[in-house]
């Protein structure tokens, strides 16, 4: 059996005692980002099998957006990245400055 050459591991245990495997996570040609494909990415980079930088050039990310992500779900967990629940999320302090 041959393995193809990947920067970086091929799995990695997770906290609660499951592992996460390259295989674990969304398509490279994901353009439909749901909860669940952004909660995969953002676990992904936060336990290391993925580095941020492997992130954006994969799924064609800007930083802010997967930095966003990340934010998202260390100050509210998965469940800040359903898009029906961004506005009960976002961060506040950007309210119109004209006030």
């Amino acid at each position: 059996m041959y393995l193809k050459k990947i920067d970086g591991p091929r799995a990695v245990n997770m906290p609660d005692g499951s592992i996460m495997t390259r295989a674990d996570l969304p398509p490279v040609e994901t353009r439909r980002w749901v909860a669940s494909r952004k909660a995969a990415v953002v676990k992904a980079v936060r336990f290391g099998l993925l580095s941020e930088k492997q992130a954006l050039d994969r799924y064609g990310l800007s930083s802010e957006e997967l930095s966003e992500w990340m934010r998202a779900v260390a100050c509210h967990g998965e469940e800040a990245l359903k898009a029906t629940l961004v506005q009960r999320f976002r961060a506040t302090g950007h309210e119109n400055s004209d006030q």
